[in-house]
C-alpha cells in the first residue's frame, strides 16, 4: 500500500474517520465517544502514514502489528479498518448489535484486521510485547504498535510491561499514550495522578517523545524517528483532547462511554463540516 504523507489529505481521512465514529456509535445508541474522538489523528496518521499491512491478507507475515490496548476506543478502530478496506463501510453501522463482527471491544476471532481481543484494561502492552520478541525471533520485519489510555497506565501490568520491554531490549516496539487526562471517573490528577509520565518511562529505560497528538506533522515525525532507535523500546506520548473535534464533547468526562443522541449527532456533524 501506498502511505499518505500529505497532511491537508490525512486531516481529509481524519474527519472522515470522526463522522463515521459519531454516526455508527448514534445507532448502536452506546459506546465511548470521547476516548475514541481524542485518538483519530493518531490512528489516521500510523495506517495511512506508516504501518505496512494488506487487507486484502490480513495474516501477511510481514506486516506491522497495532494493538488498541484501550479497546474500549474500537469504534475508532473499527472506522479506520473500514477505510482501510479490512471490510465493507456499511458494516460500521453494525456495532455493537448481536451477531455482529463489531463488538464493543476487539476481537480477533471475528473481525479482520483485529490481532488481539482487548477490553480488559492493562493488558495490551504484554501482549504488545509478545508479538514484538516472536517477530525478533523469526527474523521479521515488522513494528508492533500499541495505543494505550490514560487511565490504563494506572494498572500495574503496564509497568511489569514496561519492564520487561527494556530489560530485553524491545526496540520494534512503540507504545503510543492518548494522553487526553480524562477517564470514566474524571481527571486522572484527581482518581489517580500518573504524572510526570515522561520521567517514569524514561526511569523505566523508555525512549520518551511528547508531542502534540493532533499535529500530523509531529505525530509522523515520532513515528519516523522511533522507527530508527534502537536497543530500548519508545513510547510516544500525545497530548490530547477528550472529544476533539466537536465542542459539546470536548473535554467531559460525561462523555467516555455515552453516545451522542440525535440532536448532538446533527450538531457535531454541522460543526465538522464547518470546521474544514
Amino acid at each position: 500500500m501506498g502511505f499518505v504523507r500529505d497532511v491537508n489529505r490525512l486531516k481529509e481521512i481524519a474527519k472522515e474517520i470522526r463522522k463515521d465514529i459519531l454516526i455508527m456509535l448514534n445507532k448502536a445508541g452506546s459506546g465511548h465517544t470521547g476516548g475514541s474522538l481524542s485518538a483519530v489523528e493518531l490512528l489516521t496518521a500510523l495506517f495511512f502514514g506508516k504501518m505496512r499491512y494488506n487487507p486484502q491478507n490480513p495474516s501477511w507475515r510481514e506486516r506491522d502489528y497495532f494493538i488498541l490496548s484501550k479497546g474500549h476506543a474500537a469504534p475508532l478502530l473499527y472506522a479506520i479498518l473500514a477505510k482501510c478496506g479490512y471490510f465493507n463501510h456499511d458494516e460500521l453501522y453494525e456495532l455493537r448489535k448481536i451477531g455482529s463482527r463489531l463488538q464493543g471491544h476487539p476481537d480477533c476471532k471475528f473481525t479482520p484486521g483485529i490481532e488481539v481481543p482487548t477490553g480488559s484494561l492493562g493488558q495490551g502492552l504484554s501482549m504488545a510485547n509478545g508479538i514484538a520478541l516472536a517477530l525478533r525471533l523469526d527474523g521479521l520485519p515488522g513494528r508492533v504498535y500499541v495505543l494505550l489510555g490514560d487511565g490504563e497506565v494506572q494498572e500495574g501490568q503496564i509497568w511489569e510491561a514496561a519492564m520487561t520491554a527494556a530489560h530485553y531490549k524491545i526496540d520494534n516496539l512503540c507504545a503510543i499514550l492518548d494522553n487526553n487526562r480524562l477517564q470514566i471517573d474524571g481527571w486522572t490528577k484527581d482518581v489517580k495522578n500518573i504524572e510526570p509520565l515522561a520521567s517514569k518511562w524514561k526511569a523505566f529505560g523508555w525512549a520518551v517523545m511528547e508531542i502534540d497528538g493532533h499535529n500530523f506533522e509531529e505525530i509522523l515525525a515520532a513515528l519516523d524517528e522511533a522507527e530508527k532507535i534502537k536497543g530500548r523500546p519508545t513510547i510516544i506520548i500525545a497530548r490530547t483532547v477528550k472529544g476533539k473535534g466537536v465542542s459539546l464533547f470536548e473535554n467531559k468526562a460525561e462523555y467516555h462511554g455515552v453516545a451522542p443522541t440525535n440532536e448532538e449527532l446533527e450538531l457535531a456533524l454541522k460543526e465538522l463540516e464547518n470546521r474544514g
